[in-house]
């Protein structure tokens, strides 16, 4: 049922550099919108058994949560747009009955999870001007990974995510539209076509 596809397509499970095409459903095919560009993948590679903290990006095909986030300005996105604030964060504590949700804690205060495994996103500017919320482990199975972001490029692989330069990210962040329930296939060329 999607209409627009992101492809992100590695050589290898190894390899921590992709090619990432956005593709709009047009009429009886799928038409290139943006890309091919080159995107960075975990430090680890792609994986098929991601699990916390293993700096895997996971290979499968996913959706997106209904809100986009970040430190800047909304690029012009037509998802809900949350600007990060102080106290903004991404639980991933496997042990917290909040794991992998977005939390909101009173900035002067540490939060009830463990936050040296988790994410202060309003420090991280370089990586998060803008970011969507890639919908891995929704039912948020402890230790199975969190935080899969498609975010801004730091200049070197990721701890997971799916990064792009960010003129890059906007453009395809600002391509997207709810009502076209897209989707990110992430894949080695072997297996992309079977998710």
């Amino acid at each position: 049922g999607a209409g627009q596809i992101i492809t992100v397509d590695a050589s290898g499970y190894g390899v921590t550099s992709a090619t990432l095409t956005a593709w709009q459903w047009s009429g009886s095919c799928w038409t290139v919108v943006d890309g091919p560009w080159t995107a960075r993948l975990g430090y680890s590679g792609l994986s098929t058994d991601k699990h916390e903290g293993d700096g895997t990006t996971p290979a499968g095909a996913y959706g997106f949560q209904s809100t986009i986030y970040g430190n800047a300005q909304n690029p012009g996105v037509h998802y809900p747009y949350r600007r990060i604030v102080c106290g903004d964060w991404w639980d991933e504590d496997s042990s917290s009955p909040t794991y992998n949700t977005f939390q909101e804690v009173p900035c002067s205060e540490n939060p009830p999870f463990a936050n040296g495994a988790s994410e202060a996103l309003w420090t991280e500017t370089q990586a998060y001007p803008s970011f969507a919320v890639i919908n891995y482990n929704p039912g948020r199975v402890p230790g199975l990974g969190s935080a899969i972001f498609f975010h801004a490029d730091i200049g070197g692989p990721t701890a997971g995510c799916v990064s792009l330069p960010l003129g890059e990210l906007d453009s395809v962040l600002d391509w997207l539209q709810p009502a076209q329930n897209p989707i990110i296939v992430m894949g080695t060329t072997s297996a992309i076509t079977s998710y």
